[in-house]
């Protein structure tokens, strides 16, 4: 490559006067003159080209070695098949009816369970509220409350015995426990919705079990806070 472009440059350069132009072939003449091309500078000058027009040509997409490409080469046959609702997700097996569940009795499991077969059990006679006096409702109980009548009858807060509940059992002077509490239910007597009869049932004792069946829902302490006599405790 050299060779060629020195011969070039030769042939273009002017020609002296005194020089002959030879008929033949141009010699090949080493001149000082001459300007040579040495192949480093081709290399730098190749090392400076950053691009061609090629760069601004988008990459081919999908590329060649590409799934896309692959599988649109693979032949029609191979494609997956579409499947039905029924395939995707098939019918749970159902259990066979000889096969004896645990705690279902073998041979029974659709017939109808024993409590729907029975007549139900007759209904408990309730105890139904009584008419109360005129003035002697929850809201009347409420005011007397309020009112700031000593309800306890005593002076202090007293340690009540068994032996010593029992003595107070009358209509005029009934004590009863509650919960490990003794009230004096004597003015609530009047006011209580059940009667006066089913209350002096406590009379004299401890109340709790019967309360706790009749209306466990009902909040003693705060019926009866102000007939608060003391606490019950074992016999000395």
């Amino acid at each position: 490559m050299a060779s060629y472009l020195r011969s070039w440059l030769y042939s273009q350069a002017p020609q002296s006067a005194d020089r002959p132009t030879p008929a033949g072939p141009p010699a090949i003449v080493e001149d000082t003159q001459v300007p040579t091309i040495s192949m480093e500078d081709d290399d730098d000058d190749s090392s400076t080209v950053h691009g061609d027009d090629t760069d601004d040509v988008p990459p081919s997409f999908p590329a060649l070695n590409s799934v896309q490409r692959l599988g649109s080469q693979q032949p029609s046959s191979s494609a997956p098949r579409t499947l039905t609702d029924a395939q995707l997700m098939p019918p749970p097996p159902v259990p066979s009816l000889a096969v004896r569940q645990h705690g279902v009795p073998s041979g029974s499991s659709l017939a109808v369970p024993p409590t729907t077969t029975k007549a139900p059990l007759k209904p408990s006679a309730k105890r139904g509220k009584v008419a109360l006096a005129p003035g002697h409702g929850p809201l009347d109980w409420a005011n007397l409350k309020k009112s700031g009548q000593d309800l306890r009858g005593v002076d202090t807060l007293l340690r009540v015995t068994p032996s010593m509940l029992k003595e107070h059992r009358t209509r005029d002077d009934a004590w009863s426990a509650f919960n490990g509490k003794v009230y004096n239910i004597t003015p609530y007597l009047p006011y209580h919705p059940g009667g006066e009869k089913e209350l002096m049932r406590v009379a004299g004792r401890d109340g709790s079990k019967l309360f706790a069946l009749t209306h466990a829902w009902v909040n003693l302490d705060y019926m009866l806070d102000v007939c608060l006599v003391g606490f019950l405790v074992p016999e000395s």
